[in-house]
């Protein structure tokens, strides 16, 4: 089977996340879109990194686990969350100001949110009212239905105290 360098370079941006079009296996040549991701093809889940006085960071990744490539980026919804039922714990993530990309995700790949979360104890109990927490609500860009990553914590209860802050999804 031939493959001409322009099929093999049109693949290629594909495969690399350049946003082009390429014909599904099987087609006849004519260009699919490729589809916004939604909680069919992503994942989510925690990592956590290093800590600061006061902080600690981690990242949110979404791993592609269909077999067919789609689009996200920009910024989702995050939160914690208690109870055992899902109840919102405090004030939901800041976004913090950051370039926002539209980012093809093939099958295997995956992106990533920058998390820092202000440690509940440094502020006073009476202004944080304290509450544990289970884990995140996490909700991809554009997706109206969200995920639950376990990450048990402490939360402030006061939706005025902001623990939580993320970047806009990149690649890692």
């Amino acid at each position: 089977m031939k493959v001409s360098r322009a099929a093999a370079a049109v693949v290629a941006a594909g495969v690399l996340g350049l946003g082009l079009a390429v014909p599904a296996a099987g087609s006849s040549g004519a260009e699919q879109p490729v589809g916004r991701c939604t909680n069919a093809e992503l994942t989510a889940s925690y990592h956590p990194g290093d800590a600061a006085t006061s902080h600690r960071y981690g990242r949110i990744v979404l791993r592609n686990r269909s077999d067919h490539a789609c689009r996200t980026g920009g910024y989702g919804g995050l939160s914690y969350v208690g109870h055992g039922d899902g109840t919102q714990i405090g004030a939901a993530a800041v976004r913090e100001p950051g370039t926002v990309r539209s980012i093809v995700v093939a099958p295997g790949q995956r992106v990533v949110s920058r998390v820092a979360e202000a440690v509940a104890a440094a502020y006073p109990r009476r202004t944080c009212r304290p509450a544990h927490v289970d884990g995140f609500r996490v909700y991809l860009p554009d997706e109206t239905r969200s995920q639950f990553v376990a990450h048990p914590t402490t939360g402030c209860r006061n939706d005025g105290v902001h623990l939580l802050s993320h970047r806009a999804y990149r690649r890692p």
